[in-house]
């Protein structure tokens, strides 16, 4: 760590006319977040870029230099300010925390919407149900790469590959019905039916057999580890199709 009067740096960054190197902002913006004075060097061309690649035997840039020190390119540069760097295979559930965190906040504001008040039985269903509308838009964004991910545990996709296809569907099917509180003979019977094989499948996976996945919940790309939050996921869309249905 730098002390406190190493406050210069040199950044050598991409500043095309049709290539602005966002690594290079991020950079120099990180730079003057912590007090640096940065002496900012623009790579105008390809031909400009690929000498200084050459000359300081680099792949890539942004490139930093402190005290005459070449710290690298942006990860490098958190790494040496103490910040974490999150690796490509990581798993985090940051995903599904922003999702079930914007559900849950969109909820009350629909329930504020109708009712003047957020403590309703209607706030904690439309939670479930946008959760679910939310969940299913990640996977219909890649839905090959989802079915695929999907195929690793889930029992009835493992049997009958297309329901990995229909999955996101009946999933985003059941959750907009259930937000409007229209035709629940269909709606709660999809969420009863995915859900309980969802849980299952996720149960026998990670608890059963022990075995480490990835989720294919927020969709066929994502790092998030398969178990306790995949079966909450099921659980509440088994919870919510029992309820609309006794209700």
């Amino acid at each position: 760590m730098p002390s406190s009067n190493q406050k210069h740096a040199i950044i050598y960054r991409m500043v095309m006319p049709d290539h602005l190197c966002p690594f290079g902002l991020k950079s120099k913006d990180l730079l003057e977040q912590k007090g640096f004075k940065v002496e900012d060097h623009h790579l105008e061309t390809r031909e400009q870029t690929d000498e200084f690649q050459q000359q300081h035997n680099v792949d890539t840039t942004p490139q930093t230099w402190i005290n005459d020190e070449r710290i690298g390119g942006y990860d490098e540069l958190r790494e040496y300010f103490g910040k974490q760097v999150k690796g490509s295979d990581e798993t985090s559930y940051t995903p599904v925390i922003a999702i079930f965190g914007l559900s849950f906040f969109m909820a009350l504001a629909i329930s504020w919407a109708a009712y003047d008040s957020i403590f309703t039985v209607r706030a904690i269903e439309w939670f479930i149900s946008v959760a679910m509308c939310l969940l299913a838009v990640q996977k219909l964004q890649d839905i090959e790469s989802f079915s695929t991910m999907f195929l690793n545990y889930d029992l009835l996709a493992q049997r009958w590959v297309r329901y990995g296809y229909l999955y996101p569907f009946g999933e985003a099917l059941a959750g907009v019905l259930m937000i409007s509180g229209a035709m629940i003979w269909l709606s709660a019977p999809v969420a009863l039916f995915i859900g309980s094989i969802g849980a299952f499948s996720v149960f026998k996976a990670v608890y059963i057999d022990k075995r480490e996945l990835k989720c294919a919940c927020v969709g066929g790309d994502s790092n998030v580890p398969l178990g306790f939050i995949s079966l909450t996921e099921n659980l509440m869309m088994v919870a919510m199709g029992l309820w609309m249905l006794i209700k």
